[in-house]
């Protein structure tokens, strides 16, 4: 199920985007951006960790149906509360920047993205592990979505209403998510709460999300303030496809949270450490030759997605795309070793890190290199991160990187490169280069890992297989 909502997460933005780009062009794209970015900071504040917290806090009692009724009432009340709080702060600022104030009908469409994640306890469907229900929903969303794209958006003029439907691709749903609650949890109140209980782990969290909203978030903001809409369209170009691919590298560490805190709590050491020497395997696996098929093919994947108004996004594209693997390792190591461990603190300083050397680096690299300058500086900032955590986890996660076989990904590597790379001699389409060099480098890629047996590999080999076998 989680496997369909990633797919859904990325499919969406591929067939939309390149329709948008070329309708909107950089400037009208970098507009939404923007204003996306900016809500971003308002809706962290709302939500005050409370995403990643929650899963948490509710996995750990969801046995008990009358404590896991007053963790979620606890937590809806103080989001709901921040929340009103964020839409407080937003008027301000909307009514005394004049940057905001003449593009305010955008940023308060844009804004209810707080409310709809407000009210939608997103988190303890996660902790129920109710991937179905979430896939399900969201996949009917945004394709309603996207119907309504392509009916509704014509012109440069309609970038407020794609920042309208991209909201509704990603938040609406979030009003189901409110009234089918009661299968899960008692609507009325149950007494005994207690807020303060929350207050620490929270402020923790919270001050996670700042940090991390910072150095993914604090690039395109500044990119708006300190140049031009048209660079920030260039800039959102590049990150779309790494987007889309970080989707996939990190849907398995999002799965395996309310597991891994669900094996913390009943003790079950061994199977936590199975399940993260897996998910650093899979993401090794996995991002790896994303980032290698996307460095050589990114004037074509620009092209494809966005058009050839984009030549702008190549070079930040090649720059910034290496944050998935970096990314998908720190989700592990962070989100689903450290989190249910309760080592949380950890998290939070990595990420400060990483937000300090993000700020110092745009500040010096934006003026200069524009776009380029602030995916230097973000894929500084993810590197700084993943070597913080990794110092501080040497001990529990250097047996997991030992048995990831670089040897074998290397040699896969070498061989998907050398049977795709003649593709660029020939003066094809961006989709029909894509199509063609796409298939040939990842089917060998997979194919030299069956051949050389690589074990997470022939797994999910077997399991197609068996899965296929019980189907004819």
């Amino acid at each position: 199920m989680n496997s369909l909502l990633t797919m859904s997460s990325f499919i969406f933005p591929l067939v939309t985007f390149p329709y948008i780009s070329r309708i909107l062009l950089p400037e009208g794209t970098g507009r939404v951006s923007f204003a996306t970015s900016l809500i971003y900071y308002f809706n962290m504040f709302a939500q005050m960790g409370i995403p990643t917290y929650g899963v948490r806090a509710c996995a750990k009692v969801r046995e008990d149906k009358v404590a896991l009724t007053r963790t979620a009432h606890e937590l809806l009340f103080m989001n709901i509360l921040m929340s009103i709080l964020a839409y407080i702060a937003l008027g301000v600022a909307l009514f005394t920047v004049s940057r905001l104030y003449d593009d305010r009908t955008l940023y308060i469409i844009v804004s209810f993205t707080i409310a709809l994640n407000a009210i939608g306890m997103e988190w303890l469907y996660k902790a129920l592990e109710q991937y179905t229900y979430i896939t399900i929903r969201s996949v009917i969303f945004k394709f309603i979505a996207l119907i309504s794209m392509f009916l509704l958006i014509h012109h440069r003029s309609d970038y407020v209403i794609y920042g309208a439907i991209s909201i509704f691709a990603s938040s609406a749903s979030n009003i189901f998510n409110f009234f089918n609650v009661h299968k899960y949890i008692d609507v009325k109140p149950v007494g005994g709460y207690d807020l303060r209980v929350h207050f620490k782990p929270i402020s923790i969290f919270f001050a996670m999300a700042c940090a991390t909203t910072i150095y993914t978030h604090l690039d395109t903001v500044m990119l708006g303030f300190m140049t031009t809409d048209e660079d920030v369209g260039y800039y959102n170009a590049a990150v779309k496809i790494k987007t889309v691919m970080l989707s996939i590298v990190t849907s398995l560490g999002t799965v395996l949270l309310p597991r891994s805190s669900y094996y913390v709590e009943q003790g079950k050491i061994k199977e936590f450490d199975r399940i993260t020497t897996k998910a650093l395997n899979f993401v090794a696996l996995l991002a790896t030759p994303m980032v290698i098929y996307f460095i050589i093919y990114a004037k074509e994947g620009i092209f494809f997605l966005s058009g050839t108004s984009y030549v702008g996004a190549i070079v930040p594209m090649q720059v910034i795309i290496p944050t998935i693997l970096f990314i998908g390792l720190t989700n592990i190591m962070g989100i689903q070793i450290l989190v249910p461990l309760n080592r949380e603190i950890v998290v939070l300083y990595s990420e400060i890190v990483g937000a300090v050397v993000d700020l110092i680096l745009n500040l010096l690299l934006i003026p200069k290199l524009a776009a380029t300058g602030a995916a230097i500086g973000t894929l500084i900032a993810e590197i700084s991160v993943f070597v913080y955590q990794l110092i501080v986890l040497k001990d529990q996660v250097i047996n997991a990187y030992r048995k990831i076989h670089y040897g074998r990904i290397f040699i896969a590597l070498v061989v998907s490169c050398l049977s795709c790379i003649w593709v660029k001699w020939f003066d094809f389409s961006s989709v029909l280069s894509l199509l063609i060099s796409g298939t040939l480098f990842f089917g060998f890629y997979g194919i030299v890992l069956l051949i050389l047996k690589e074990p997470l590999v022939n797994d999910i080999f077997k399991q197609i297989l068996s899965k296929i076998a019980r189907n004819i």
